[in-house]
């Protein structure tokens, strides 16, 4: 979990119904856990988050990328992105 420091746990935690119907987690370490297996991935800004999506594939809208229900604002500059 080395890359998946305490602000980007709680951020998850805060706010995973963004994604999911129901908590996935309730705490840090199954966050972790959960992220680990989700093989989600932390960027350090909304360029790199585009290029996540680019070289996915996805179909997207760079201006609205920020609002897509697998990204999550860390609120360090930082953006987490689960793919569910």
């Amino acid at each position: 979990m080395d890359e998946f420091d305490d602000a980007v746990l709680q951020c998850f935690l805060d706010h995973q119904d963004q994604l999911f119907p129901e908590p996935v987690a309730s705490s840090a370490e199954e966050a972790g856990y959960f992220l680990e297996d989700m093989l989600a991935v932390v960027v350090n800004s909304k360029e790199e988050v585009i290029r996540y999506f680019q070289e996915e594939g996805s179909d997207f809208d760079a201006d609205d990328v920020l609002e897509a229900s697998e990204v999550f604002d860390v609120g360090d500059g930082r953006y987490l992105i689960v793919e569910g």
